[in-house]
């Protein structure tokens, strides 16, 4: 090996290092902006506290595991000092509630988690002992947190509840799936509100392992989850990312799906696609204080619907939306970016953002970042303009939708920056399980951090004339 191609290794290595570090800052980031979910303890002395959870999931665990521990406890006792050093001396210390989990810290022989989308259908529930309004709600861990992906509609006063609804969730590393029941609770008194919370009753929570091995054939399982003597059927679907970005161009050049954003303003005699203003428009009306807005799934029958009739002009387009779930909206815009012949942030200029963004010096970032901004085609820098305006107001809800701009960038990032997968780079060993690399978790994470970076800038100086176009003229 030539001097050269040393000083060349070791300079890779050492980028390389720069790179995990970086991972390793923006996941413990990530997991400390998560938790929004608040959990109250109250002492006995009228002190409260406060704990920020991520997952109604781990809330409803905690809860439990407090209430088993106080059938433990007596109502009152003394203990004298020798007593209190020897009860002492007796703990053991215990396991850390909960590690950080980052992907950078992972075992070589640890499954890194499921990058791709999961299809679940959410089929019917049994072993309720009196009619109820019930509904379910899903969980899966991202980058080492558990969200809130998706919830079924209320199914009204029965037994047995059949939803048969259909979501698509897209998979961050992820490695379990969670499932909780509601009862819907209408009459407001019958529950005390506890932490601001809903007043809903979780009726049982349960959960599946994402197994790599059984789900890389893509054919749907049907499984059954069960909790507190009730029993949820689900049916679920991988694809992994290899095939889920293809972004293959549509046979068709008269919808608006697959279809170059160019072609699609030039035809609409528009500035920014009309699918994108129309739904920017509903969710705006009805959807800015939805907890969850662009997080949770919406159900994937109704996305395809509202796709087909974008795709064929309906003109009635308008009133599907307005009966519609504001998620299912919400997913039809994430779907529509996602299937972009083109990232909207383009292939060619893909690797410069995310060399800008790695930049040390702010202001050379800033200048870089911008003007690789202001150089995109007329068409993909309006309409992100205009997204990256709607998206600064829904987070502005923060408080009520808990969609930060963190979050929003996690959400949006990669579907607007991410390339398509020209080649599907399936492993030589078929009996290997298809899963991210590191350098996927370090992909991803810049996307995010490019997207945040201008969601976080107080004013883009783009060309006045192209910005009120947007934003004030009715020819958009």
């Amino acid at each position: 090996m030539t001097l050269l191609s040393l000083q060349r290794a070791n300079k890779g290595s050492k980028a390389m290092e720069r790179l995990k570090k970086k991972l390793s800052e923006q996941e413990s980031l990530l997991l400390l902006m998560s938790p929004s979910m608040a959990f109250r303890v109250h002492s006995r002395n009228g002190k409260s506290y406060t704990f920020l959870i991520s997952s109604d999931y781990e809330r409803a665990e905690w809860r439990e595991n407090i209430r088993e521990q106080q059938k433990k406890c007596f109502k009152s006792f003394s203990l004298t000092s020798v007593e209190l050093q020897m009860l002492t001396n007796s703990c053991v210390k215990l396991q850390t509630v909960h590690n950080i989990p980052l992907t950078i810290n992972k075992e070589d022989d640890e499954s890194p988690g499921l990058y791709g989308f999961l299809n679940v259908i959410v089929h019917s529930a049994t072993g309720f002992k009196q009619s109820s309004n019930l509904y379910c709600t899903l969980e899966v861990d991202s980058f080492g947190y558990f969200v809130n992906k998706a919830k079924t509609r209320v199914y009204r006063d029965t037994t047995e509840p059949n939803w048969n609804e259909e979501f698509e969730i897209e998979l961050e590393g992820s490695q379990t799936l969670r499932i909780l029941c509601y009862e819907k609770c209408y009459n407001k008194i019958k529950i005390p509100k506890e932490d601001g919370e809903s007043t809903d009753r979780l009726m049982g929570k349960g959960q599946v392992q994402l197994d790599p091995q059984a789900l890389q054939d893509r054919d749907w399982q049907r499984t059954v989850i069960a909790m507190n003597g009730i029993e949820v059927k689900l049916s679920i679907k991988f694809t992994s990312r290899e095939f889920s970005l293809k972004r293959m161009p549509s046979r068709k050049q008269t919808g608006v799906f697959g279809v170059k954003i160019a072609v699609v303003t030039k035809r609409e005699r528009s500035k920014v696609p009309y699918i994108v203003r129309q739904c920017v428009e509903e969710i705006e009306r009805r959807g800015m204080e939805e907890v969850g807005i662009y997080r949770v799934s919406g159900v994937a029958t109704d996305i395809q619907a509202l796709k087909a009739a974008f795709d064929v002009n309906n003109k009635d387009v308008s009133v599907m939306m307005s009966e519609m779930d504001v998620n299912a909206i919400a997913g039809t815009l994430k779907l529509y970016f996602r299937e972009l012949p083109e990232p909207l942030f383009t292939d060619e200029f893909y690797p410069n953002f995310a060399e800008g963004i790695a930049l040390s010096d702010p202001v050379a970032k800033e200048s870089c970042m911008l003007n690789l901004l202001l150089s995109l085609p007329e068409a993909n820098l309006l309409t992100f303009l205009f997204l990256l305006d709607h998206l600064k107001r829904v987070a502005e809800k923060e408080t009520v939708n808990k969609m930060s701009l963190h979050n929003l960038a996690t959400v949006f990032g990669p579907t607007l920056l991410r390339p398509s997968e020209k080649e599907s780079k399936l492993p030589s060993n078929p009996s290997q399980p298809i899963t991210m690399t590191d350098s996927w978790s370090l992909e991803v994470m810049s996307q995010v951090q490019v997207l945040l970076y201008f969601l976080q800038l107080e004013a883009i100086p783009a060309p006045d004339s192209k910005r009120q176009s947007i934003l004030f003229s009715t020819e958009v």
